[in-house]
């Protein structure tokens, strides 16, 4: 019997075995992981205002392996050798198997001097839920939000969230009657920050921050954070409480294996999300680099659509076909603000920007609702 190997246990792992199974494949499947559960990380931008517990968030996943017939192997990778398709564990566990899926996302670049003062949001439910006491905390001061990319892959950039945060937290504020008591900065080493999702996007989503009276200071490297302020080349901000969302990059076990990697440290793929160069090798999500538009998204979205056409191409492979699926390049954004949603769609030359609406918030919720149902 066939053995596939899927690395990770995030939005594209578990999308690759719903996609195996549902297409008939009857091979032996492996998870390697260092959890078993999922982490809906879209829904924690709502855990400071009390919409969402980071328990609730936190998903087990022993059902639903037992229900896709999955072994799971509690470990974190170390390494793999792509000609043997090898994978090697913290544990001292060896995998082989005849196709292997890397689908264990990627992490934030932490090279800024005192980043270790900024709190990452987009890291985990931890993170949200420390902000969330910080926050609690103060009586008033300065709140400063940030993004920025890789410099030596623009593309790796998850900058959605820090909209959301911004705008979240201002509502929170105001709901609370301590927003007077607040200054918000928007920093970014960008002029326009959010530029993959379309001009008039930026343009929409700049001119929300000044109708809510958020600063903001755009356009300066940054140069470091410190316990109390941002440092960047155009100025200094004085903050009490800093997120900021750094560059992505791919996990760090890469750099040791023989996989061609992009200049921004991930797996290389063809369109076919097909590592390249490398029979049986394939990846989805936020570890790959990808051919596509400049505005390729690094989101939950897109990885399950690589996802798709990973399982469907292994499917074909058993077979003995070639890959035929190549995965659509799709941006879907629903930028919160507690009680309304800015949407945000991108797919070829469609570039659709919706003003913030009740409705879209209720949707993102409904969203929630339907994709959890099946880990649940």
């Amino acid at each position: 019997m066939p053995h596939i190997a899927i690395i990770g246990s995030g939005f594209a792992a578990l999308t690759t075995v719903r996609g195996l199974r549902r297409r008939g494949v009857g091979a032996e499947l492996t998870v390697i992981s260092p959890r078993e559960d999922l982490h809906y990380l879209p829904s924690s931008i709502w855990i400071p205002a009390g919409l969402r517990r980071g328990e609730a968030l936190r998903l087990p996943l022993a059902r639903f392996f037992a229900r896709h017939r999955v072994r799971f192997v509690k470990a974190s990778v170390t390494g793999l050798a792509a000609r043997t398709r090898t994978i090697t564990t913290d544990t001292g566990e060896t995998i082989a198997a005849d196709h292997v899926v890397i689908a264990s996302g990627g992490r934030f670049l932490k090279k800024l001097p005192g980043i270790e003062h900024a709190i990452i949001p987009c890291e985990g439910i931890a993170a949200a839920e420390a902000m969330t006491a910080r926050l609690a905390a103060l009586d008033g001061g300065t709140i400063a939000i940030g993004m920025a990319t890789n410099p030596q892959e623009p593309g790796a950039i998850r900058g959605g969230p820090m909209f959301e945060y911004a705008f979240i937290l201002d509502r929170l504020l105001r709901r609370e009657g301590r927003r007077d008591r607040f200054r918000m900065v928007f920093f970014s080493p960008s002029a326009r920050p959010g530029q993959r999702l379309g001009e008039k996007a930026v343009d929409a989503i700049l001119a929300e921050m000044t109708r809510r009276g958020i600063e903001t200071h755009l356009g300066h490297k940054m140069v470091r954070i410190g316990p109390d302020r941002v440092v960047t080349e155009g100025g200094e901000i004085a903050a009490d409480l800093i997120l900021f969302q750094p560059g992505m990059t791919g996990p760090e076990w890469l750099a040791a294996t023989d996989l061609p990697l992009s200049p921004g440290g991930m797996v290389r793929a063809d369109a076919f999300a097909r590592v390249e160069g490398c029979e049986g090798i394939w990846v989805a999500g936020d570890a790959g680099s990808y051919p596509g538009p400049e505005w390729l998204p690094k989101q939950a979205h897109q990885a399950d659509l690589q996802a798709r056409a990973v399982a469907a191409n292994i499917a074909a492979a058993l077979k003995g076909k070639a890959p035929s699926r190549t995965f659509t390049a799709e941006l879907i954004c629903i930028m919160d603000s507690l009680d309304r949603g800015m949407l945000v769609f991108r797919r070829g030359r469609i570039n659709l920007t919706l003003p913030a609406l009740k409705p879209l918030h209720w949707l993102k919720r409904a969203f929630e609702r339907h994709y959890l149902r099946a880990y649940r």
